[in-house]
């Protein structure tokens, strides 16, 4: 059974700092691309980041470039997410996600096939 177990949220005052973890069971997504979105309460789910199946490719959302950083240790079948510099606006359920197949970092989540439960984030004024 594949499983996408994420950790790391919680409640942060504006200016602090999380790490985000994707924990992958059931199967090695060593070889594919890897993603994070995140939802805001009453707004759609949208893209974070993603980063490739070897790590030297990586996307960002505009909203988040420079302050979030995506990373993936594929010995672990784990992927992270570093928040700096939260604002409120990034209080949101963060989710990962992971490709059956395909190697490139997507912004698209239709290209995602397996999802975590989610991590809420929330940040303080």
């Amino acid at each position: 059974q594949v499983q996408l177990v994420e950790s790391g949220g919680g409640l942060v005052q504006a200016g602090g700092s999380l790490r985000l973890s994707c924990a992958a069971s059931g199967r090695t997504f060593s070889r594919v691309g890897m993603g994070w979105f995140r939802q805001a309460p009453g707004k759609e789910r949208e893209f974070v980041a993603a980063i490739s199946w070897g790590g030297g490719s990586t996307r960002y959302a505009e909203a988040v470039k420079g302050q979030f950083i995506i990373s993936r240790d594929n010995a672990e079948n784990t992927m992270y997410l570093q928040m700096n510099s939260l604002k409120p606006e990034d209080t949101a359920v963060y989710y990962c996600a992971a490709k059956s197949t395909g190697s490139y970092a997507s912004t698209d989540s239709n290209f995602y096939n397996y999802w975590g439960q989610g991590t809420q984030v929330v940040v303080s004024s």
